[in-house]
């Protein structure tokens, strides 16, 4: 009889090890990558459903070259941080599986023994409150999946923007080293003319002094904007996932974007509602919120129940019955937690509060601003045609000796500089006109 019953609670205690074993999980290495991932040309099949950017439509790429919208689509889906910041909605989708889970029942186990007889005890209970908060346990980790989703669409906007605003640089870049090496080479040609007039005696050394100023000043600007454009090709080859040697051909414009006062109001009020940011924050406040209800419902007092079965090891008497664990709320009644949850809702509300304030005031900073740069580009491209009327009519009063060298080079210069002007602001309204839209959280393809 004896020797059957330690049979039977060595048999019992051997099912329930398996048992838990049977649902383990076994852990694999994974190593740290030894070499950078960067590809020899950017891939130009891209999967739209592979990432969330709203307003990105079917797009033909060019053989030609890389426009902006292809530019945009391959930064959302080769940027280096993006891979990485895709991950953690997976993490996020775990936490809601961890908060759906039942708690685990406690088994406990004992054996003892007399000169007459074996016993022990099997315990097994579940931890009810557990079961109470599990709703709302469920509903803020399923919050804060969504937060953690919208943090990402938010990123892939803000790689957007990013891919838009170097493609920009770039190309108005490349337009304005031309015109700054073609005024370069207008202005080395007087030099080295006024200066073999010096050598004759036929010039002052004046006059010779002021050109190379002239000359100078257009090649240190040269100088800083091959610099300048080396670093946003770097920059625009580290969002693409690209080696840093790969030269990429940018053909096209950029897009241009026209809000009218109407438009602009509209879309400011419509910001909680649209911004991916602010949508984060949102369901981030909506976690904070079932935060608080749980540790509010685990006020109550915390209640395990369960049942025992034991064996007397002095009388041989069997019992089972249920078992009850109740803990006293008499000096904690959770109000520390309760008080920590609601003044980091507090810190979230006013969070949401400071970052909707400055979306408004920065939509409206830029949305200004476009209409300035506009006023300033119209002024520059009604002058431009009469400056290169006049620059023409110098080179041929020139050709006809109707017209000194001196005279001819500053008019061709002034007409080449505010050629550069009207790049540098047509860049600047493109830029501001980008930046508004990711402001206002409009989709890509929104006019």
């Amino acid at each position: 009889m004896m020797q059957q019953l330690r049979s039977y609670w060595l048999h019992t205690a051997a099912c329930f090890l398996i048992l838990v074993l049977a649902g383990c999980a076994t852990y694999h290495p994974l190593p740290l990558p030894a070499a950078p991932d960067l590809t020899n040309a950017p891939e130009l099949t891209v999967p739209a459903r592979d990432f969330m950017l709203p307003g990105l439509k079917p797009h033909i790429v060019s053989s030609r070259g890389l426009d902006e919208t292809t530019i945009v689509m391959l930064a959302v889906f080769n940027d280096p941080d993006l891979k990485a910041a895709r991950l953690q909605s997976g993490v996020a989708s775990a936490q809601v599986l961890q908060a759906g889970l039942l708690p685990n029942p406690q088994f406990s186990a004992g054996y003892a023994s007399s000169a007459r007889n074996y016993g022990g005890v099997l315990s097994l209970s579940q931890d009810i409150q557990s079961l109470i908060t599990r709703g709302t346990a469920r509903a803020a980790a399923s919050a804060t999946q969504k937060q953690v989703n919208l943090n990402i669409l938010w990123q892939e906007w803000q790689v957007a923007g990013q891919a838009s605003q170097l493609f920009i640089q770039c190309r108005s870049d490349q337009q304005l080293l031309g015109v700054l090496q073609a005024n370069e080479r207008l202005l080395a040609r007087h030099y080295q003319t006024d200066l073999k007039a010096m050598q004759r005696g036929d010039e002052t050394a004046t006059t010779v002094s002021a050109d190379l100023t002239l000359l100078s000043n257009v090649q240190s600007s040269v100088r800083q904007l091959q610099s300048s454009i080396n670093l946003t090709r770097h920059q625009l080859n580290q969002l693409l996932g690209l080696q840093p040697g790969v030269w990429l051909h940018l053909i096209g414009p950029a897009q241009m974007h026209t809000t009218t006062p109407a438009q602009f109001h509209a879309a400011v009020a419509a910001l909680p509602h649209r911004r991916a940011d602010l949508l984060a924050l949102q369901a981030g406040y909506h976690s904070q919120e079932e935060n608080l209800r749980r540790t509010i419902l685990m006020q109550f007092p915390a209640l395990s129940a369960g049942v025992d079965l034991g064996r007397d090891p002095v009388e041989g008497v069997n019992s089972f019955g249920p078992q009850v664990n109740l803990t006293l709320p008499i000096f904690n009644h959770n109000q520390g937690q309760v008080a920590i949850q609601r003044a980091t809702r507090t810190v979230l509300r006013q969070t949401y509060q400071a970052r909707l304030d400055s979306a408004v005031n920065q939509a409206d900073q830029v949305w200004r601003a476009n209409h300035i740069l506009a006023a300033q580009l119209s002024d520059i491209d009604a002058e431009l045609p009469i400056l290169r009327q006049q620059a023409a009519a110098a080179k041929q009063s020139l050709q006809q000796n109707n017209l000194d060298a001196g005279a001819y080079v500053t008019m061709q210069s002034n007409y080449l500089s505010r050629q550069a002007e009207a790049i540098r602001l047509r860049a600047s309204l493109d830029s501001a006109s980008s930046a508004m839209r990711i402001l206002l959280g409009l989709p890509f393809g929104a006019q």
